[in-house]
């Protein structure tokens, strides 16, 4: 018998080519024969087939010194072995191999900055994830990558420590030990090369910083590549709008400190000359819409270059021919720039494309909620021209519903149909059911207690299922409501409830009553236009009053006039127009709500209700906020306007500043509050940017300015109240100042405001700070 041997080295760190390379120097030679058979030795996970598919030669065909170095190096050229020999038997060629082991698990401990599926991600897109074949170099690459994004979050000092556990069936489990270590902070940043703008005017045009006194919360002290990245745009953007098209910025450069503690910056720039526009001209296929186009062009001969208005101007023509069908357009301003002269020629290239129609509105990504609810908010039509503009609409109107993390509306050309396009909007769903606990606490509510239950999407329908309970020191209810949005197809909105109220406003010796009302009601809603809703409905409500002996004398008259107990049926209509561009942290649009209320059976009155808010944008952080409201009640029997349905003011949502509830008539028995049937109320308010609001788009701080009146009322005039607890003047018009901060909290909106009053009058109760969960302006 004769047997023979060629070795194959183990690779450990050498690549697999060198290694191969060099296998025939420490081979045995041996005469080539013809193959009888082929076996394969060492295989637990690889299939042998694959190990077959990898030699050059099979049973029946010549094998020689060449053939063997070729197998060994195909094999090590899988990277699924750490081993391969390959040896003779009686003209039998046996192949042994070692296999990798192949990685189990992956485990992160001390990472507390990253996301751990994130970081998986990664790691798997340069080659090391769970069921890839395990190597030493990819560690050492996976160790660095890790790395690598830590340095881009700025911590320098992270250090990572890899951990491998040989498991059962010739796999390991991998662990990454990661120290994070601080952030570098940023102790000097430095502008060189400018002349036309002082370092200080540049530094307030980047967000990056120096530390401060509020950059424990903002984290602008704290070097990041991408936030450099986005401060050099800025940067350009600041000199490319005031015509410095010639504008260029080296590469910063970066250096840390030996402890990797301080990082200091230094950017360099090249300013050049600010350019003046001499001609503005249109080229291209314009359709014929010469003039519409032209008058969407914001910048003008004669003016400096501006970037932002270029921009502008080329997104403008964009969109409209994205308007008229033609999905494709492109429109790229090119300024020609005469450097003797510094002025430019700027050209508008706009290129329309083909018009295409949509063939099919595809939905993907919805689990749980229905088709129908996400095309019934699509105002883009299938088999009709693509509009850009209403599919626009018709993501902001997905998006508002509130099911979904992230919706994203892409459109695809259609193969073989030039003039057709699919509009795919993929969703991702969040969960829709919510449960509250909360406790809380109101300065005027005083302490808080809050349960419910409520899903926004039941059974994916869209509909809408709450009940709600609440309790605190003056006001207990519990509410059952459910909303239709689509009651029918045309989306007319159906809202019933079932709701049970007790209010017992006074607790002291003086003025304590209880009113307890119980009611339940529908409303309908139809849109008219795609801002504007018209509502009608009604209700039936049932009132009872329970009074002591040291009830207010409004309440007794109430009682005396109506009766202990009182029953009505309360219709409603109401119009609303909506074009805030969002309904949490409004930044642009207005709000208008028209309202009427008349009520028949044992009460009979109307009450008229008017509101008009408006945001006006000043700059991307900062927007000024205008509210007015006005309420009218009037009995239309013999009998006076019934008190318990009252307006008030004073506190959050009114006039702050001033006590909850206490402006208006008091009581001539015990000079409570009782207010009025006529209110007024004046807000204006100023948001400012908060340290670190990236985060939450929703935390505003704000400065404010208040005015309103209660008046009128039961009949009796404005009455002062009682000697000892009166008040001078109840129905004039009230002033406050102030600053407040706002917030959509998990637990509803929250505000926070501290308020002083400017005309406060004898009596009046003023109130400084005061807070509340789930007010509104």
């Amino acid at each position: 018998m004769s047997f023979r041997r060629i070795f194959r080295p183990r690779a450990g760190v050498l690549p697999g080519l060198i290694a191969a390379l060099l296998a025939p120097a420490l081979a045995h030679a041996f005469d080539p024969f013809v193959v009888r058979d082929i076996r394969v030795e060492g295989i637990q996970r690889t299939d042998v087939g694959t190990v077959f598919g990898y030699l050059p030669v099979k049973v029946g065909q010549k094998f020689s010194d060449a053939e063997a170095t070729e197998a060994i190096r195909r094999l090590y050229g899988t990277g699924f072995f750490s081993d391969v020999r390959i040896e003779t038997d009686n003209n039998v060629v046996v192949v042994v191999v070692q296999e990798r082991p192949t990685i189990a698990s992956i485990n992160f401990n001390g990472m507390r900055e990253f996301d751990s599926k994130a970081i998986t991600t990664s790691l798997r897109q340069v080659g090391f994830g769970e069921g890839r074949t395990f190597d030493r170099s990819m560690l050492e690459r996976a160790e660095y990558e890790l790395k690598q994004q830590y340095l881009g979050k700025g911590k320098y000092g992270v250090e990572v420590t890899s951990t491998v556990t040989p498991l059962p069936r010739n796999r390991v489990g991998v662990s990454f030990d990661v120290f994070e270590g601080d952030v570098a902070r940023i102790k000097d940043i430095r502008i060189v090369g400018n002349s036309t703008f002082s370092q200080s005017d540049l530094l307030e045009e980047i967000q990056l910083t120096t530390p401060g006194w509020l950059t424990w919360y903002t984290d602008t002290d704290k070097y990041s590549r991408e936030k450099l990245e986005a401060d050099i745009d800025r940067l350009r953007t600041f000199y490319l709008d005031r015509g410095y098209l010639e504008f260029t910025v080296e590469p910063p450069q970066v250096t840390i400190s030996p402890d990797r503690k301080d990082i200091f910056i230094t950017i360099t720039v090249n300013e050049g000359k600010p350019y003046k526009v001499r001609s503005v001209k249109l080229a291209g296929n314009l359709l014929g819409l010469d003039k519409e186009v032209n008058d969407l062009v914001q910048i003008k001969a004669g003016e400096t270059f501006s970037s932002t208005k270029t921009n502008n101007s080329a997104k403008s023509i964009t969109d409209y021919l994205g308007n008229l069908g033609y999905a494709f357009a492109n429109v790229n301003p090119n300024p020609q720039l005469d450097r003797e002269k510094h002025e430019a020629d700027l050209t508008f290239y706009v290129d329309p494309s083909r018009r295409v129609y949509v063939r099919r509105i595809q939905v993907g990504g919805n689990t749980r909620t229905r088709d129908e609810v996400v095309r019934r908010e699509m105002r883009q039509q299938e088999a009709a021209w693509y509009d850009a503009g209403n599919i626009k609409m018709s993501r902001d109107r997905v998006d508002r519903l509130g099911y979904f993390n992230e919706v994203n509306v892409a459109t695809d050309p259609v193969p073989g149909s030039p003039d057709q396009v699919d509009v795919n909007v993929d969703v991702k769903e969040k969960p829709t059911g919510m449960i509250n606990l909360g406790v809380g606490y109101g300065s005027t509510e005083k302490a808080i207690l809050s349960a419910g239950i409520s899903e926004d999407n039941v059974f994916g329908s869209g509909n809408n299922l709450t009940l709600q309970l609440n309790t605190s020191k003056t006001n207990r209810a519990a509410v059952l409501s459910h909303t239709n949005p689509y009651f029918t197809k045309d989306g007319i909105s159906r809202t019933s409830s079932l709701y049970y109220r007790v209010t017992e406003p006074y607790d002291n010796n003086e003025g304590e009553y209880r009113v307890k009302a119980m009611g339940f009601g529908t409303n309908f809603s139809v849109p008219i236009t795609e801002f504007q809703r018209v509502s009608v409905g009604g209700a039936f409500e049932r009132n009872e009053i329970g009074l002591y002996s040291s009830s207010p004398q409004a309440y007794q008259d109430f009682v005396r006039d109506y009766g202990d107990k009182t029953n009505a049926f309360i219709f409603t209509t109401g119009w609303t127009n909506d074009t805030r561009d969002s309904a949490l942290a409004p930044t642009r649009g207005s709000y208008t709500r028209l309202k009427g209320d008349v009520s028949t059976l044992d009460l009979e009155y109307y009450l008229l209700t008017a509101q008009q808010q408006y945001y006006l944008p000043l700059s991307r952080n900062y927007t000024l906020a205008f509210n007015a409201m006005a309420d009218y009640g009037k009995s239309y029997s013999s009998n006076p306007y019934p008190v318990i349905k009252n307006v008030y003011a004073g506190g959050i949502g009114t006039v702050r500043g001033y006590e909850g509830s206490s402006l208006g008539p008091r009581d001539t028995l015990t000079g409570d509050y009782i207010g009025g049937s006529r209110r007024v109320i004046g807000n204006v308010q100023l948001y400012l940017p908060f340290p670190g609001a990236s985060k939450d788009r929703t935390l505003r701080w704000f400065v404010f300015g208040d005015a309103g009146q209660v008046s009128g009322g039961n009949g009796a005039g404005c009455t002062t109240g009682r000697p000892g607890r009166s008040v001078e003047d109840p129905c004039g018009f009230r002033f406050s100042a102030g600053v407040g901060l706002s917030w959509q909290s998990p637990l509803g909106p929250l505000q926070i405001s501290y308020g002083r009053p400017i005309n406060a009058k004898d009596g009046d109760e003023s109130q400084a700070f005061q807070f509340q969960i789930g007010t509104g302006f």
